[in-house]
């Protein structure tokens, strides 16, 4: 089968498209043939050498999300049958066109959505439910995402709005923030020149936000802390500006702030399948109706996944990038 193959760590030139091995069907997983994957910022820092994959997972095959029809099922799986449409987590190897993937981290694909829909869906959507119930956000509260337009923000800022949520959100891009609003943004804050500490403040009478989903930290993280109302919590998700950052602990005490940290990736498998369970009783229904989907920026052939790399790397993208086998 073909793959995409990380030759060496480097530059998104790196990757080529190989043939390889097919992956082993075991007792307790399903074999489908992958139709699509979609890029996440993980798969940037892998190709570089800076991620490295679970144990027993390939590090030079990427990939954390998938869509596809089962092919086959192993004897100790019973949800799905060969020629069902599913979609699901994978701890790598989703760059490839067929994925051995425990049934349990795989979900049925909402009659709404095409595959390539499908393949944006599971990694960004999860991450962001799962964020959302470690806050234990509350219906109609204030939330406030940091990079509101990357793949998980936008998956933030839908999920929030069908708990009745007001979502502000802070990105460098003011076209960005304006095609956020299109899928239910209330407050865009452009980060240059606008201080979002300020913004807050003014907006809610001092109080500040009970809420924020960051993946950002980096120098926005002292204007976090004290844009949190009293009892405030703040969830880090990512570390897009950078992982080091001085706390003002003494305004962690007084506010008696909640920061919680958090990684889907190096969750156990038992940990995971809970998560993708509650996440297909929750929220799939949403897309069945329609009122959560996918953003899409693009989809792109397998052959040119250096190049979806190099977009992604530029931050020009809005929405999911998708390679398409």
């Amino acid at each position: 089968m073909r793959a995409v193959v990380v030759k060496k760590p480097g530059p998104p030139e790196v990757l080529q498209v190989k043939e390889i091995d097919e992956p082993l069907l075991r007792r307790d997983t399903v074999l489908a043939r992958v139709h699509a994957t979609a890029l996440n910022r993980a798969d940037l820092l892998q190709r570089r050498g800076l991620y490295a994959p679970p144990p027993g997972v390939r590090g030079d095959i990427l990939g954390l999300e998938f869509a596809g029809v089962v092919e086959k099922t192993g004897a100790g799986t019973s949800r799905f049958k060969p020629g069902d449409r599913v979609m699901g987590l994978i701890p790598g190897e989703a760059y490839a066109e067929k994925a051995s993937v425990p049934e349990t981290l795989l979900m049925p694909v909402p009659d709404r959505l095409n595959l390539l829909e499908a393949a944006a869906l599971p990694e960004t959507f999860i991450t962001a439910y799962d964020a959302l119930r470690q806050l234990e956000f509350q219906t109609g509260e204030m939330l406030l995402i940091h990079a509101v337009a990357s793949g998980v923000g936008l998956a933030g800022v839908q999920l929030a709005k069908s708990q009745g949520a007001t979502v502000c959100g802070t990105s460098r891009s003011l076209y960005k923030l304006l095609k956020c609003k299109d899928i239910g943004l209330d407050v865009g804050i452009q980060v240059p020149p606008e201080d979002f500490e300020s913004f807050i403040r003014d907006h809610t009478s001092g109080k500040g936000v009970p809420a924020i989903l960051d993946l950002v930290v980096g120098t926005y993280w002292n204007q976090s802390l004290r844009s949190l109302s009293p009892r405030g919590r703040l969830i880090l998700v990512g570390l897009l500006g950078g992982s080091k950052a001085e706390t003002p602990l003494d305004l962690v005490l007084q506010k008696r702030l909640r920061i919680i940290g958090t990684s889907l990736r190096t969750r156990s498998l038992q940990e995971k399948s809970v998560l993708v369970r509650d996440f297909t009783r929750d929220i799939l229904p949403l897309f069945e109706t329609g009122k959560l989907r996918p953003v899409i920026d693009r989809v792109l052939p397998i052959e040119q996944a250096g190049e979806a790399h190099a977009l992604m790397e530029s931050n020009q993208n809005f929405g999911k990038i998708i390679l398409n086998f």
